[in-house]
């Protein structure tokens, strides 16, 4: 179980790790991946120490499953309102985002 919610937790960093890096942030990303490859230490050492036992890598990478649905969901979410908050209709297929730089919809 406690794999499992490692798991979670490593891919919500993972995911934070992306977003760092993907946005040219130095430092966040250095820190998120001192502390990713840490956990992945962990999760390592428990592995070897119990290396015949599969159902504890299944275990972790269910939980490594869950985090990336769960982070994705909620970024998806995050930029879905962004959106709204974002752009008016001006009509029914062009957006005028809050710069006035109208885009066509498809």
């Amino acid at each position: 179980m406690v794999l499992f919610l490692i798991g979670v937790v490593e891919m919500i960093i993972a995911s934070a790790w992306t977003k760092a890096v993907s946005s040219s942030k130095v430092w966040p990303s250095g820190v998120i991946t001192m502390v990713n490859i840490m956990i992945w230490y962990y999760v390592l050492q428990a592995i070897i120490e119990d290396i015949a036992n599969w159902r504890i890598v299944v275990v972790y990478a269910l939980g490594c499953a869950v985090g990336t649905m769960l982070t994705t969901h909620v970024f998806s979410l995050r930029e879905k309102a962004r959106r709204r908050r974002g752009r008016k209709m001006s009509d029914r297929n062009e957006v005028v985002y809050a710069d006035r730089s109208p885009i066509r919809e498809l």
